[in-house]
């Protein structure tokens, strides 16, 4: 094993980008207001091994379902879309119907934590850097989305009702912008 820092920081720095926990703290709230129950270590730890899962399979798995990592964004896109309508709208698309704190693996672990950005970045990072540099830097981020999800009713507290009305808008539009990125970079060519 040849660890890096360099390597385990910049993989680090690119995840936290993807996967962008602090600009999930709004779905996190909404999703808290609907659900009810998160369980922030369970989020935590189905979505490390679901991303773990695909850093070693990713491209078998697409490949055994004939599905392309463009399909598969796409499909994300698609869902990142939904959430953002309903933040932006003030309407509920999505429905927990599952078993409590079944929220905390879906829409939380999966597709929102471990989701199509992040998959596809696991295998670009594949490509350049040693698998266990990635995996330190993949755990690393996965600490600091435990402690987010852990800390949202403080930082609910923090910024007030007014202000969680703001941030929910306001990232619902960034959401928003970012499916229509995903799609329309990702559409091109599968058509």
């Amino acid at each position: 094993m040849d660890f890096s820092f360099i390597q385990i920081t910049s993989a680090f720095m690119v995840l936290f980008a993807i996967i962008d926990i602090l600009g999930s703290i709004p779905i996190i709230m909404n999703i808290k207001k609907k659900a009810k129950v998160i369980h922030p270590f369970r989020a935590s730890g189905i979505a490390l091994l679901i991303l773990l899962l695909f850093l070693f399979t990713g491209e078998g798995i697409l490949k055994l379902f004939n599905v392309d990592i463009q399909s598969f964004a796409v499909a994300g896109a698609l869902v990142i879309f939904i959430f953002a309508i309903e933040m932006i709208l003030d309407v509920e698309i999505f429905r927990n119907n599952g078993p409590e704190g079944g929220s905390s693996i879906v829409p939380l672990a999966f597709p929102l934590i471990a989701g199509p950005g992040s998959f596809t970045t696991l295998l670009s990072l594949r490509a350049e850097y040693d698998i266990e540099n990635i995996i330190v830097a993949l755990v690393l981020n996965l600490i600091f989305v435990y402690i987010v999800i852990r800390s949202t009713a403080r930082i609910e507290k923090l910024i007030g009702e007014g202000g969680i009305y703001i941030l929910r808008k306001f990232f619902g539009i960034i959401l928003l912008a970012i499916s229509v990125k995903l799609f329309t970079s990702n559409i091109g060519s599968l058509l």
